[in-house]
């Protein structure tokens, strides 16, 4: 028969007072990027990253650059 234990208890301690909290969700985000998930074929994958490779820039940095290209065109 197998003996069934208690949960593990965290560590974490006792919850904030709501005093504490009451600005917790107007706070601006640290400056940490966010991800951004989208699928693309393995053809266009392949292309991106070898143009974004041979012109020393990076997959974001080259997606950034066509974002804002696009802002300007389009308004």
């Amino acid at each position: 028969m197998t003996k069934i234990l208690p949960p593990r208890r965290t560590g974490k301690g006792v919850p904030p007072t709501s005093a504490q909290v009451v600005y917790n969700l107007d706070r601006r985000e640290a400056c940490t990027l966010k991800p951004l998930n989208f699928k693309v074929s393995p053809e266009f994958h392949r292309e991106f990253k070898a143009y974004a490779a041979v012109h020393g820039l990076s997959m974001v940095d080259l997606l950034r650059e066509g974002f804002a290209l696009v802002k300007a065109r389009r308004g």
